[in-house]
């Protein structure tokens, strides 16, 4: 497949990326796990909500982060360079975590999210660099590329989730850190293959200017270490909850920031604002998705392991292993969705965006009704079966598929050429502020345990209803007023 009709380079890519998705999604599901596993255990016992709300801190900063490395790759060190010293800090976080105390379990978080942020935006990168010269290879490329995602994250699950649960957290994390070290060396074997593909920066600047941004960054990046280490080795207070609730309203800011300079400096026609108007519509829907979806790593995976019968054949399976459901069905509905859009589309039927997106809410919320029921049986029986966790998943893949890729794609289609990086950069806040709220949310699902989930899984379900229906309410109208110069031209020229 590689060898014969795809360029050399996507092979090292593919398996650079599922052995770092492996990693990834490992250690994500063992994490909240492992914190708040008694110490006697060889957890932390970290109460359900602080471990939520550092949850939450992880997975927003991730993205966060990776503006900042998209940038240092395009201007000064190269997508490749990004590359092997993303997955170098990686496996070096994963290590970390694997002794299991807590001034290394901080220090671990902090290197995966700032190796992630080196590695992830910028394989990506290379990825379609690959197809610079054919085009009509891109999709393709890219579907094999995002099926490396998703093997990668089932063999993590599978790989992580038994050694953390089974025979003990530091196997858990050692074996992230061994994927990654595969990962690497693969990397590095085979990196001729990309020959000059994101070997130097994409933007050439002045050694001046370089100087001096390198300079600020050098001199940030200190400053933010000697922070960290004081809060690692107890001389600053860490209370993750007052952190989280910062977090939200700053990256909340700074979209909004970002959108306003876009209306009222970005110089765009009357088209591309209303263009702009339409993608902050669904920002705000997909940020919402995602505070939902991430329950996925947090509340759901406590409730999994605590109030969940995992018991086959006399044996207990690890909590984590029913997360393996998202990454295959992903795989197995994929190509359906893909036609379905296709068909609805050779028919003039396929609907509008904030269409697709209060559908992906809509199959959410029901997701939600069935984690809830699941909750109330928990409560009245003391365990719930499987098959509520399992239907919750399924709706909530089938809504991801409906919404994730299409704001991608969207995002593309929609912004002014000259904006696309930045746009999305910013729509990668989306995620990030969806997955801080996830946290937040996930603490007081928690908090009082099982009791606590069924009320507010119930109003996770009616919000995302509301929001949903609302979308599909308007997409219509709001549809027509955004392309309605489009459809003037396509209505003279019939």
């Amino acid at each position: 497949m590689f060898k014969t009709t795809h360029p050399k380079g996507l092979f090292t890519l593919f398996f650079t990326e599922m052995w770092e998705r492996m990693s990834y999604y490992g250690m994500r599901g063992i994490l909240v796990l492992f914190m708040t596993a008694a110490i006697t255990e060889g957890g932390l016992e970290i109460d359900a909500v602080s471990a939520s709300a550092i949850y939450g801190i992880y997975s927003a900063s991730v993205y966060l982060v990776a503006l900042i490395g998209g940038w240092l790759a395009d201007r000064h060190i190269g997508q490749q360079s990004a590359i092997l010293y993303g997955g170098f800090i990686i496996m070096i976080g994963h290590f970390l975590l694997a002794f299991t105390n807590l001034q290394t379990f901080y220090l671990g978080l902090i290197f995966v999210v700032l190796g992630t942020g080196l590695l992830k935006p910028n394989i990506s990168a290379i990825v379609g660099g690959l197809y610079e010269n054919d085009i009509e290879k891109k999709e393709s490329g890219f579907t094999i590329f995002y099926m490396a995602i998703n093997i990668g994250s089932v063999l993590g699950f599978f790989i992580c989730g038994f050694l953390g649960e089974n025979i003990g957290w530091h196997y858990g994390f050692g074996a992230a850190g061994i994927g990654m070290a595969f990962g690497l060396v693969q990397f590095i074997l085979t990196r001729k293959n990309l020959g000059k593909i994101g070997l130097a920066p994409s933007i050439e600047i002045k050694k001046e200017l370089r100087k001096k941004e390198l300079t600020f960054f050098y001199l940030f990046f200190l400053i933010f270490t000697f922070i960290i280490l004081l809060g690692v080795f107890g001389f600053l207070e860490f209370d993750p909850i007052p952190i989280a609730n910062f977090l939200t309203i700053f990256i909340l800011l700074i979209a909004l920031i970002y959108f306003i300079y876009l209306f009222y400096f970005g110089k765009l026609t009357i088209e591309e604002r209303k263009k702009i108007f339409l993608i902050l519509v669904l920002f705000f829907g997909a940020a919402f998705f995602w505070s939902g979806f991430d329950q996925a790593g947090s509340s759901f995976n406590i409730f999994a392991k605590e109030y969940t019968d995992r018991i086959i054949l006399g044996w207990e399976y690890p909590a984590s292993w029913l997360q393996i459901l998202n990454p295959i069905l992903v795989v197995i509905l994929s190509p359906f969705m893909a036609y379905l859009w296709f068909f609805l589309g050779k028919r003039m039927l396929d609907p509008s965006l904030p269409f697709k997106f209060g559908i992906g809410l809509i199959l959410m919320a029901i997701g939600f009704v069935f984690i809830a029921i699941g909750a109330n049986v928990a409560i009245s029986e003391g365990v719930a079966g499987a098959k509520w966790l399992l239907l919750t998943y399924l709706f909530h893949t089938i809504g991801e598929l409906t919404l994730s890729p299409i704001g991608l794609a969207a995002i593309s289609n929609l912004s002014p050429k000259r904006f696309v990086g930045q746009m999305m950069g910013i729509w990668f806040l989306a995620s990030s502020l969806g997955a801080i709220i996830a946290g937040l949310l996930s603490g007081q699902a928690t908090n009082e345990g099982v009791k606590s989930m069924p009320s507010l899984f119930n109003d996770i379900a009616i919000i995302s209803s509301i929001i949903g229906l609302f979308l599909i309410l308007i997409s219509r109208p709001l549809n027509n007023w955004v392309f309605q110069k489009e459809k003037e031209w396509i209505g003279k020229e019939k």
